[in-house]
């Protein structure tokens, strides 16, 4: 379980962008981070793994402060928690394999990983999790050869190879088309319900959240201002989470009176 108590971020500049969010998520459970640009999404998401140091407050993950921890636990920490990234985060001039199996260096450590020396039950999991994002055919592809689905899956693959137990997902569809954008969501919350894991996706599209994300939760300016499940999100909740807005999305037809 995943336990977020009254947690604060604020940079040099002066700017809070987190202030004081608390949030539990239980076990096998799935949630969406809705919000308005600022909001505090991907700072959210990232200080869970100390990819950005918390100003204050608390992040326990089964039962352990990962705020509290010193580099040692925290690398074995992380080994646990997968991240996937906006921006890919591949490494170009890699190939697909060699980009999946970086997901392993928290456990063989940097020269091995450097050196391309990984166990073989490693290199026949990313084979298997290759075919299983739709990827088999492209195992020797250099990175920079794919389009940005296939990059996702590529993260997806690199993620799951650390046999996490939380998955942070941060814009996973921001530079994809709207099909690719349903299939990427799709096998991310597939893949989450066949290995059982605990789920915390920003996504700034709210169509999709409302349609694979059980639980959503809405950020304005670094606080929770909405909690519920994904059928309670109607015009009153967007109002409140991104402001005063025409959520009717049907065409309106204007007429004019020339005579």
């Amino acid at each position: 379980m995943l336990e977020i108590k009254n947690l604060v971020k604020k940079y040099p500049s002066g700017e809070e962008a987190l202030k004081g969010v608390s949030l539990v998520v239980p076990d096998d459970s799935v949630i969406a981070l809705i919000g308005p640009s600022g909001a505090g999404k991907s700072t959210l998401i990232r200080c869970i793994n100390r990819l950005v140091e918390p100003t204050s407050g608390d992040i326990i993950v089964n039962g352990k402060s990962i705020v509290k921890m010193g580099k040692k636990d925290l690398r074995l920490a992380r080994r646990k928690i997968g991240m996937i990234f906006q921006e890919y985060a591949l490494v170009d001039r890699l190939t697909v394999m060699e980009n999946v199996l970086s997901g392993q260096l928290g456990y063989v450590g940097f020269w091995k990983s450097a050196l391309r020396k990984f166990p073989k039950e490693a290199v026949e999991k990313a084979f298997t999790l290759l075919e299983r994002v739709g990827l088999a055919d492209y195992v020797d592809n250099r990175a920079d050869q794919l389009s940005g689905g296939q990059r996702q899956r590529v993260g997806i693959a690199r993620a799951l190879i650390q046999n996490p137990e939380l998955l942070l997902v941060d814009e996973p569809t921001a530079s994809l088309d709207p099909k690719t954008s349903r299939q990427v969501m799709r096998l991310i919350l597939e893949l989450v319900e066949e290995n059982k894991l605990s789920c915390i996706v920003n996504i700034h599209d709210v169509q999709l959240a409302r349609m694979f994300c059980p639980r959503i939760v809405g950020l304005q300016k670094g606080l929770v201002v909405f909690d519920g499940t994904s059928d309670q999100i109607d015009t009153d909740v967007l109002n409140t989470i991104y402001g005063e807005e025409d959520w009717n999305l049907k065409k309106k037809t204007e007429s004019t009176d020339e005579g």
